[in-house]
Order: structure tokens, then sequence, then C-alpha cells
């Protein structure tokens, strides 16, 4: 009866709701091209610079040091501005800063505005996923794989914009300014429908800055898994193709295509796997399809399997960031710090996973390295009772009362 009763309340969503969950959806997405749009002016600043390789490396990495820096000092903002205000101040951070790389005159002050690009998106990325696990909790239904989605989507269609400018020759300066100024607003008008949660009378303000829980931690284990293959898949699947399984440059690059693709399609339609199956079914059986992805990759010297063992990956991996917020956001009283502390430790894998994979390549090989990310994704279907929501914070339509967190006798 309880589940009956859940679902009929998922029905009757409250309009205010779905208006807060399309905005929400909103905002990942114009997070996500920003993202995706500072990827492809990145040959453009390296030229523009005569950077080295080496150099591009040093300051690729200052946007992870940044958001792992600074993402835990977001829950603070919340409590100091309210999430509506602080949404719209550092989202609009986030897209302001994204005009500042091009006009960086050297390395140095390169890596400064990397730094604060990084610091902005991170501390952006706790208060929107805060507010994604706020409005999944009031929906009741699990929306965090389709916000992750959007993203994705997101990059998609700043890469749709941004490839032809970079083949047209469109200096980086006016094409990351313009964008820039177009996703300021967009952030700005669309973060008017956000909820604006605030403190409650007497709450106290989460410490400055403060080092994870240890239930974000071990969470945040499972991130760290799933985040690493996501980061050694998508910096180095070409390159596998292109060394090991000796494909020309065209079709090494359909390995990155079938991996963000499928991993972005995924997304979308993750949180139907999760109201069927709950989110501990639903990591343990991507950890699945992901170790077999893994295994195709690194047992196969050819293209099509090679291709088709990233798409596999893509997939398995696709639901492990969303559903490692989510659990986050259930646990602790302060939602905010707890997926502060597990954004830390899995973005901390992505600013490490390429560089690993590229040491262990150096000192034996790409598959040696491919090896690492397979038995990785291992540790997502060992460890996928983490993401197990707390007594009474069950997800809506989970078929397993164990495993929503409900009494057997519930039915």
């Amino acid at each position: 009866m309880s589940r009956m009763k859940s679902a009929a309340a998922t029905e009757a969503t409250p309009p205010a709701v779905r208006r807060a969950h399309l905005t929400i959806a909103v905002v990942f997405a114009v997070h996500g091209a920003a993202a995706g749009t500072f990827a492809t002016r990145i040959p453009w600043i390296k030229d523009h610079l005569g950077l080295s390789a080496a150099a591009l490396g040093l300051a690729l990495a200052c946007p992870a040091i940044g958001s792992s820096l600074m993402m835990p000092l977001a829950g603070r903002l919340m409590h100091r501005l309210g999430s509506r205000a602080a949404l719209r101040l550092l989202l609009g951070l986030w897209c302001a800063v994204l005009a500042l790389p091009p006009l960086m005159p050297g390395l140095p002050w390169l890596c400064l505005a990397l730094l604060a690009f990084g610091a902005s998106a991170g501390m952006a990325d706790v208060v929107m996923n805060a507010l994604g696990v706020e409005i999944e909790e009031r929906k009741g239904k699990s929306i965090m794989s389709g916000l992750h989605g959007m993203w994705s989507a997101g990059t998609l269609v700043g890469a749709a914009i941004g490839v032809p400018a970079a083949h047209a020759g469109l200096d980086a300066r006016v094409h990351l300014g313009a964008m820039a100024a177009v996703l300021v607003v967009t952030g700005y008008a669309v973060c008017a429908g956000a909820p604006d949660i605030r403190p409650t009378a007497g709450e106290d303000a989460p410490p400055r800055f403060a080092l994870p829980p240890r239930a974000a931690l071990v969470i945040g284990a499972i991130g760290f898994c799933g985040v690493f293959a996501e980061g050694g898949s998508a910096d180095w699947c070409a390159v596998y193709l292109r060394d090991i399984a000796g494909a020309s440059p065209g079709i090494a690059a359909v390995a990155y295509t079938a991996f963000s693709c499928t991993m972005a399609v995924t997304r979308l339609f993750g949180d139907l796997a999760v109201r069927r199956l709950g989110p501990v079914t639903t990591l343990r059986t991507g950890g699945v399809v992901a170790t077999l992805g893994g295994t195709l990759v690194v047992t196969s010297h050819h293209q099509v399997p090679a291709i088709a063992g990233f798409a596999l990956l893509g997939v398995g991996i696709a639901v492990v960031v969303p559903l490692c917020f989510a659990a986050a956001g259930r646990r602790g009283p302060n939602p905010s710090q707890a997926i502060a502390g597990v954004a830390t430790v899995t973005y901390t894998s992505g600013l490490i996973a390429p560089a690993a994979i590229g040491g262990i390549a150096g000192a034996s090989s790409l598959t040696v390295s491919f090896t690492l990310v397979t038995v990785l994704t291992l540790g997502l279907v060992l460890g996928a009772g983490v993401v197990k929501p707390p007594p009474g914070k069950a997800v809506a339509g989970s078929p397993d009362p164990a495993a929503a967190g409900l009494p057997a006798a519930a039915e």
C-alpha cells in the first residue's frame, strides 16, 4: 500500500514543483553548455599562447583544483544568501568567467583564470545538485540522472556551436565572450524559477570549511570509481583506438562519440531504471555493464569491439555521479555539505585519472591502464549498497522495499 500511495502522490505533483524541476533542468543545461563551449576552444588557446603539451596539461589541471578547493564553501554561501540567490550568483560567475581564458597574456594568468573558472563551476555544481535533490524529495521520484543528462546535452549544444566556430577560424575571444554574455543572461533569467531554500530560525550555519563527513567519503569512493573511468575513457579512448587497435584518427574519434553519446542518452533515461529497479540495483547493473565494456576494451585489439566496449562503459557509468549526489543529499542535516564532500572526492578522481592512465601507459601499456579502469568499474558492483536510501527517504517506485529503506511489512 505504501508504494501505491507514493505513486499517487507522484501523479499529483504540484505545478510549482514541476516548474522548479524544469528550471533546474535548464540550469544544468546552461552549466554544461559553458563547459562544452570552453572545450572546443582549448586548441586555440594553446596555439595563441604557444603552450607546450606539458604547459597546457598544467593549465587544464587548474579547473579541477579550483573546484576541489572551493566546493566546501558552497553550503555556507547557500545558508547566507538562500539557494536561489546563491545559484544565480555562482552560475552567473561560472558563465562570465568563460570569457577570461582567451584574454590571458600568458601561462600564469591562464592558470589563475582557470582556477577561478573551476572554483565558480564547482560551487555552482554543489548548489544546483543540492536543489536537484530537494526537488527530487518534493516530487517523490528519481530525477537526478535526467538532470545530469541535461548537463551532458548542454555540453553537446556548446560543442555544436563551438566546433563550427573553430572550423571557421572565429577568434576565441569573440566566441567565448559572446557565449558568456548569452549564458549569463539565460542563467540569470532561468534562476528566477529556482526554489529559494533558506535556513530555519536558529539553524546553525555550516562551517566555512570542513572535511567531508564520513558518509560522504564512503559514497565519494564509489563516485571516485565512476569518475575515474569517465575521465580516463573520455581523454584516452581515441588514443587507445589509434595506438592499440590501429585505427585512423577519424575512426579513433568515433570511440569518444560512442562513449559520450551513450552516456548522455543513458543519463536522460536513467531515472526510469531507478524508479523500476531502485538505486542499488541500478548502480550494480551499471557496474556490470561497465565492467563488461572495460573487459571488451582490454581484451580486443580490433576497432569495432573496442568502440563497442567504450560505448558500454558510457552506459555503465552514466548513473554513478547522479546516484552518488542523490545519496549524499539524503544524509545528514546539511545536504549541501554532504554533496560538496562527495563532489570533492569524485572530482579529485577526474583530476588524477588522465595523468594516472598516462603514467601507467608510459610504464607499461594502455592495455594495463584500462585494466585498472575495468577493476574500478567492478568496484561499482561490489559497493553499490552505499547509495541505499536511509529509512524514511526511499526513492518512489522502487520495487524492493528493503533496498528502498522501507520495512517489508509495508506491503
